[in-house]
């Protein structure tokens, strides 16, 4: 880890982060601790709210370049697919109920991998095999954000449940029309 003026750059097996702090706040590492300290310049509250956004920024930095970050997304619904563009490894093709496939590009240091795996559905019988996309990086913020686009591709739609949904996340269901009372 680097720290020079309000410039941090953190290196690790998994990448290099860098980060700007902001002027309100002052980065201190002591290398010999193995210790970042922050402390804030002044008490307002811009300063105190910079103050704790940088540590938990900083904190990520050193976890995302040691262990990384994941997260996982399932694809629902009766011929809904995921795939990897076989020329572009970095892009997921996503068949999901339209007459176009959609292409989704991952941004420099994520990584992506489709796969299936066993899925229980809440509400249904048993576990049924579904594609499973697991988005990988160093940065949690840009993994959050290419689940999060791949997710806004086709969001789970509350009837059926078909679309696009984080691992382990529960979709609301609704009741549909019912004839007559």
């Amino acid at each position: 880890m680097k720290v020079n003026g309000q410039k941090v750059e953190v290196k690790g097996p998994k990448g290099t982060l860098k980060l700007d702090a902001h002027p309100l706040v002052q980065v201190v590492h002591d290398s010999g601790a193995r210790k970042v300290q922050v402390n804030r310049k002044g008490d307002e509250r811009l300063a105190r709210s910079v103050h704790g956004l940088t540590r938990t920024l900083i904190a990520n930095m050193v976890e995302g370049v040691t262990k990384g970050y994941e997260r996982r997304l399932v694809v629902y619904g009766l011929g809904y697919k995921a795939e990897i563009d076989k020329k572009d490894k970095r892009t997921v093709l996503l068949k999901l109920g339209f007459a176009n496939t959609k292409a989704v590009r991952a941004p420099e240091g994520v990584t992506v991998e489709v796969g299936d795996t066993n899925y229980r559905i809440e509400g249904g019988g048993g576990e049924e095999k579904l594609a499973c996309i697991t988005v990988r990086g160093s940065d949690k913020q840009q993994v959050g954000q290419y689940a999060a686009e791949i997710r806004a591709a086709q969001p789970a739609e509350p009837y059926q449940g078909k679309g696009v949904r984080y691992f382990g996340e529960n979709v609301r269901r609704k009741e549909g029309k019912t004839k007559g009372a």
